[in-house]
């Protein structure tokens, strides 16, 4: 159960902090969701610490990872509001768009995870 709560609370805050990035930033770029993006690929980088972190030297317990892993990252990535500005662009035509975001996302969001393991290593 204290998991549970945990996972609740980290959720929330990710969420709100999402929102707010979104807010600010999307409106930013015309037809590329930057708010998102950013989300997207912060959050990949803060689960790669924070799981790299627990797995090389324990150094996050099971409690903490419940809170910063599961419940803030997976409340501050946005994949189904990612899929959802997708079919978006998609929708309205806007291909080149749709390309670099996804892609962009995609890649980015996946160095970010690599770059988060590797800096684990210094704490």
């Amino acid at each position: 159960m204290k998991h549970l709560l945990l996972v609740f609370l980290g959720g929330g805050l990710g969420s709100g902090l999402r929102f707010l990035i979104g807010k600010y930033l999307n409106p930013v770029i015309s037809g590329f969701y930057l708010g998102t993006f950013l989300a997207n690929v912060i959050g990949c980088l803060l689960i790669g610490m924070v799981l790299g972190a627990s797995l090389r030297n324990q150094y996050v317990n099971p409690v903490q990872s419940a809170l910063l892993a599961s419940g803030f990252c997976g409340g501050f990535t946005t994949f189904s509001s990612f899929s959802l500005e997708q079919f978006g662009l998609l929708r309205d035509g806007n291909y080149l768009p749709f390309l670099f975001y996804t892609l962009g996302s995609l890649v980015v969001g996946l160095l970010a995870v690599a770059l988060g393991f590797w800096l684990s290593r210094w704490f």
